[in-house]
């Protein structure tokens, strides 16, 4: 379990289950999303995990999903680091509009461009480029090193952001990296080798 570094996107969110785009806003978890998130501890306490740190967002779906993975292994008020970097992509203008009505207004390839590719961006929103760029630079500053010194982290947050970190950890391209999907409440369990790549990924599925 040295250098150690576990990513779990949250539970499904109230917006999630009704097809919103969400971005900054802050819905909180359904009733299933709690659940995901209390699965995902117990599939960590069943390969005897414990955590010196854990990262999250400032929005509550993480925090919340952080929480209770936290409880489920033992560890409930564990040092939390809560910050901006780690949110979700800003779906600008096209947060809380339903992607079907979004589909409607601008058309189905445009929507399909914003959600897509790599580097364009929703009116008033990020692409994913935009989050990578925000992301990675917490990542290597604040988390990476924790990890390389052998601290074991969590970090719980957005299918977009946490996409950013996978992106360099599994050595994903611009290209690749827009079709890859993080599903809810599964944490992704890597070991990182002494030169920061990684020596063993598990994704803890059911």
């Amino acid at each position: 379990m040295n250098r150690l570094l576990v990513l779990a996107r949250h539970g499904q969110s109230e917006w999630n289950l009704k097809n919103l785009f969400t971005g900054w806003k802050d819905p909180g978890l359904t009733q299933r999303g709690v659940e995901e998130a209390r699965e995902a501890g117990r599939r960590l306490r069943a390969m005897g995990v414990q955590f010196d740190v854990a990262f999250t967002s400032v929005l509550s779906r993480a925090q919340r999903t952080c929480e209770l993975i936290l409880e489920e292994i033992g560890q409930p008020g564990l040092r939390t680091i809560r910050d901006q970097a780690l949110n979700e992509r800003d779906y600008g203008d096209l947060s809380g509009l339903n992607k079907d009505d979004a589909r409607a207004r601008w058309g189905e390839e445009q929507v399909h461009v914003w959600r897509r590719s790599y580097d364009v961006s929703p009116p008033g929103g990020e692409s994913l480029k935009d989050t990578v760029a925000r992301v990675l630079p917490y990542y290597v500053r604040e988390i990476l090193p924790r990890v390389m010194r052998g601290e074991r982290v969590l970090v719980a947050a957005h299918g977009n952001s946490l996409r950013a970190l996978v992106m360099v950890l599994d050595g994903l391209t611009p290209e690749t990296i827009p079709s890859m999907e993080l599903a809810t409440g599964i944490p992704l369990v890597y070991s990182l080798n002494a030169d920061t790549t990684v020596a063993d990924k598990k994704v803890l599925e059911g």
